[in-house]
């Protein structure tokens, strides 16, 4: 395959594809049903013609016939005459008239045959045209069917990357956050507020141990209470070493 063919394949395809996109079948559908009404106008006008043209061709048929039977008559009256010479001429004209009106007469004939093709042509295009027109109405409430679905699914499919749709989802995102944030910073609060009353609660049992722990240092050594058994030998306690531990004891409770 040439060059040249290859390309010209190239160019009448793209060409092709071109035009095709740009097809409306409403409009194609208009225009067919036009372009048929113009073709069935042209075709009574060859009807006509045909019609005229036979009719045409009858009547110089009928009249050569005429002629021929004229001429004779002719040549009879001169062969009664006596006038050979001009009965011979009357029967030679005759013959170009009977010779004439055989030749239309068969042209007649096809004329006919062509006339009555022409109106079985005329009375197909009339019915497809009214077929067509039947037909267009409903091809047009189809196709108008079929590009508000192909619209519809477009607009569906282009709402993922639609600019204003993806601004919706983003901001429904984002308050969905803020009221996860705000939940979350509400839950805190509140456990806050439960660490600080357990740290009251409990703030207030070491203060009554540690009065208590202080009322028994102050009654002296045999204010605290011993395990049961043996009585151990009691040795004095020193201030100093109570007060290192009771020093501990605060240190741990601030810690608290």
């Amino acid at each position: 395959m040439g060059f040249f063919d290859r390309l010209s394949r190239l160019v009448r395809s793209n060409a092709n594809a071109a035009v095709s996109s740009m097809e409306d079948p409403v409009k194609i559908l208009d225009q067919s049903v036009v372009d048929m009404q113009a073709d069935l106008v042209k075709l009574r006008q060859a009807v006509a013609m045909a019609i005229a043209s036979q009719k045409r061709l009858r009547n110089q048929a009928e009249q050569s016939e005429a002629q021929a039977r004229t001429w004779y008559e002719r040549a009879e009256l001169a062969l009664k005459k006596g006038e050979d010479d001009l009965a011979r001429e009357a029967l030679t004209r005759r013959k170009t008239f009977q010779e004439t009106a055989t030749s239309l007469s068969s042209q007649v004939k096809g004329q006919d045959a062509q006339v009555e093709t022409l109106k079985k042509s005329l009375v197909a295009l009339e019915g497809k045209i009214a077929e067509a027109r039947t037909k267009k109405d409903m091809l047009k409430a189809r196709a108008q069917a079929a590009q508000a679905q192909q619209q519809l699914q477009n607009a569906v499919g282009t709402l993922g990357t639609n600019s204003a749709m993806a601004a919706f989802e983003r901001m429904e995102d984002k308050v969905e956050a803020m009221e996860a944030s705000s939940q979350a910073a509400a839950e805190l609060a509140g456990a806050d507020l439960e660490s600080q009353f357990m740290a009251l609660e409990g703030g207030n049992d070491v203060d009554d141990e540690l009065a208590s722990l202080r009322q028994q240092l102050a009654g002296g050594p045999e204010a605290v209470a011993l395990p049961a058994g043996e009585a151990p030998e009691v040795k004095p306690v020193k201030v100093s070493e109570v007060d290192a531990d009771l020093e501990e004891l605060k240190k741990s409770i601030d810690k608290l």
